[in-house]
């Protein structure tokens, strides 16, 4: 098998069952800045990791695994952002071979990026996607851009 990408984690994805209030939460308690897309998710720095807040049945959806969490989706998704759609498919190609569970295999999202979903030994979801739109340092870090408003 092949080596693995560097190791990181880039994104830590909350399902939630009422954005707006969780939004407000992180803003207005925490004085996070938002820089998701408003009313749809949220995404905010969090020194060289990005949090994000999503509908959890969006979420649960985009993870191809069940909203119930009794033992399927669990209300929040781990990420890695590669630096390439290869590197995706590279990574994705070790999961295969190890047999690991891939609720949701590589493709290209309604977002312009590409991603694939697989679960971890006790059903973890874990999301790894090449985002051209957010910065990569040498490190890894990524970097939420400001939101542009619509």
């Amino acid at each position: 098998m092949a080596a693995l990408p560097q190791q990181r984690l880039s994104i830590i994805t909350l399902g939630v069952k009422d954005l707006a209030v969780m939004v407000s939460f992180y803003t207005d308690v925490l004085g996070f800045e938002d820089r998701g897309v408003k009313g749809e998710v949220a995404f905010f720095n969090a020194g060289g990791m990005a949090l994000g807040l999503w509908d959890e049945t969006k979420l649960a959806a985009d993870a191809g695994m069940e909203a119930d969490r009794k033992g399927g989706f669990r209300g929040f998704a781990l990420a890695f952002n590669a630096r390439s759609i290869e590197e995706v498919d590279a990574i994705f190609s070790r999961l295969g071979e190890a047999g690991v569970r891939i609720p949701k295999a590589p493709h290209k999202t309604y977002w312009g990026g590409y991603s694939g979903y697989f679960a971890d030994p006790e059903g973890n979801a874990w999301e790894v996607a090449f985002n051209p739109f957010w910065p990569m340092d040498e490190a890894g870090r990524v970097t939420v851009p400001a939101r542009k408003e619509r």
